[in-house]
């Protein structure tokens, strides 16, 4: 798993991204990956670790989100 930090929340479009803390390339976290790890929500500068899988556009998708 990754360990990282939400950088950016978007309450409109429902999404944000997470900085990696080994400073590779954010991740794109969808709301269904929050859903599904049972969290309610996520804000910036929270702490997480997560798992990377290829998103359907070709973005880097943060999934297994848990809080440390």
């Amino acid at each position: 798993m990754i360990s990282g930090t939400v950088k950016f929340y978007n309450t409109t479009k429902v999404f944000r991204f997470i900085a990696p803390g080994d400073g590779s390339k954010d991740a794109f976290a969808h709301a269904s990956a929050v859903e599904r790890a049972g969290l309610s929500s996520l804000g910036e500068g929270q702490k997480i670790s997560y798992d990377i899988e290829d998103g359907r556009d070709g973005r880097a998708a943060a999934i297994n989100l848990k809080l440390p």
